[in-house]
């Protein structure tokens, strides 16, 4: 019985039975899949992390609901971290109306900032 065991271990692999190989792809595709789903699951946690960031920043107790979408007219950098950079083209959803000429929205990263009514495009 011993010597059966030992000749088991040092078996090729093309020898190995065809449920085993069954099996194996069974688990390849389930990492796949729990690839994709941890990818989706870092990307949460970052939106987590911006609207946490958000809160505290802005001092925002209020629930976060989505006015109106708008889209930008032009690029603009940030000169501020409460300033939200924009592309030109980016669809924006705009979260609060603020006292002046900004707005506070939202882009599709889930980053939080102000924004000047004049470099957006309302539908």
């Amino acid at each position: 019985r011993e010597k059966d065991e030992k000749s088991k271990n040092w078996m090729p692999k093309f020898l190995t039975a065809k449920e085993d190989k069954d099996w194996r792809k069974s688990i390849e595709n389930l990492e796949r899949i729990f690839k994709v789903k941890k990818s989706n699951a870092e990307k949460s946690k970052r939106m987590e992390k911006e609207e946490q960031f958000f809160r505290e920043t802005f001092m925002y107790d209020k629930e976060i609901k989505v006015i109106n979408t708008a889209i930008a007219e032009c690029s603009v950098p940030s000169n501020r971290r409460v300033d939200l950079p924009i592309t030109a083209g980016e669809q924006l959803e705009v979260i609060d109306v603020t006292e002046g000429t900004a707005v506070i929205c939202r882009n599709s990263e889930g980053r939080y900032g102000y924004v000047l009514v004049e470099h957006l495009n309302f539908r």
